[in-house]
């Protein structure tokens, strides 16, 4: 339960962060152009809450309209559907609605404005590759994300680097202008403006990484939210291995937006990738073959690797290794309590 507590810690620094670091950028734009406080606030703040709810309100029209999904007719799929519902009750979730993809990769995502209006999509390549009790982890851990809202707040956070960048090209583009034209007036709005944008950009990057973070944290406490409704990590560890290779060799990553996904198939192929280019050395008996245990060994020390490392700030998913990591920690407590109890 220590990871547990750390993630949400975490994840509420993440977010707090992003927040601070925005309102301080909104208030340096309204200081350095001196405007008056209470109109420049309210502009600022009223045409952010505008790009965000705009961006709230049309996200799940593209995300239908992209991904092609198609909504599931009671009785048409008895299976998932009672499965769903199951979880669904045992997570005090109304009952979301439920769709399918016509993609053979093995994912899935969920979308939608509130927990009561949600939807939970699922790829026919999962149904397909994964077993029931595999399927069953991933569901649950999709109704994590609608149990915490993921959905809603990685849509209004990601806004915020978006924003910052918008002021940044508007306020350079503005001040080279500005620069460009003054010839002899010894007017300073030029470079005002240019640090305004130079500040905005800086904070557009920092934000950038700690949404992506956010995101990150998010999916490890999906994960963890599917092994205990589930009482099966197992289930997830490996249905989160075949995802990982089944995106890896995907023709085509999906439409839509990744960081919804359970996977990203861009990471999956450089995580497959890295580990294939050095299967000789992970491949410690030596048969070709590079079995459960060496492909954990393998994965953990790509996880490790510096480059990885850095590339990983970037990434809206942890990698494979660290969440099935987690996963491990949490059997391995549910395994000591169980011995406790009987």
């Amino acid at each position: 339960m220590a990871n547990l507590s750390q993630l949400k810690f975490a994840m509420a620094t993440a977010t707090f962060l992003s927040v601070f670091i925005f309102c301080l950028l909104i208030f340096g734009v309204v200081f350095f152009l001196e405007f008056d406080w209470l109109t420049g606030i309210f502009i600022a703040l009223g045409g952010s809450a505008i790009f965000i709810l705009l961006q709230f309100a049309i996200g799940p029209m593209i995300v239908t309209a992209t991904t092609k999904l198609k909504y599931v007719k009671p009785g048409e799929s008895p299976w998932l559907e009672e499965t769903v519902k199951e979880l669904a009750d045992k997570s005090g979730l109304p009952m979301p609605k439920l769709a399918i993809v016509p993609n053979n990769t093995p994912n899935a995502f969920t979308f939608g404005r509130t927990r009561s209006g949600a939807t939970l999509a699922v790829h026919e390549g999962l149904l397909r590759q994964l077993n029931q009790g595999e399927i069953r982890s991933v569901i649950a851990h999709e109704l994590g994300h609608i149990k915490h809202k993921d959905y809603v707040i990685m849509t209004i956070l990601s806004a915020l680097p978006l924003i910052a960048y918008l002021i940044a090209q508007v306020t350079l583009r503005a001040g080279i202008i500005s620069n460009m034209g003054r010839r002899n007036n010894k007017g300073n709005g030029g470079a005002i403006l240019l640090v305004i944008g130079g500040i905005s950009f800086l904070v557009y990057f920092v934000t950038f990484l700690i949404v992506r973070r956010l995101s990150r944290l998010r999916e490890h406490f999906a994960d963890a939210f599917a092994a205990y409704t589930t009482g099966t990590p197992r289930d997830l560890e490996s249905a989160l291995a075949k995802i990982t290779y089944g995106l890896s060799i995907s023709p085509k990553s999906p439409e839509g937006a990744r960081a919804f996904y359970i996977g990203d198939p861009v990471k999956a192929r450089q995580e497959i990738k890295q580990i294939m280019e050095n299967k000789n050395k992970f491949d410690l008996d030596k048969d070709g073959v590079l079995d459960e245990r060496e492909l954990q060994l393998a994965m953990e020390k790509e996880a490790h690797d510096t480059w990885t490392q850095l590339n990983g700030l970037f990434a809206t998913h942890p990698p494979t290794f660290k969440r099935i990591l987690l996963l491990k920690e949490i059997e391995s407590e549910m395994d000591q309590v169980n011995t406790l109890t009987t």
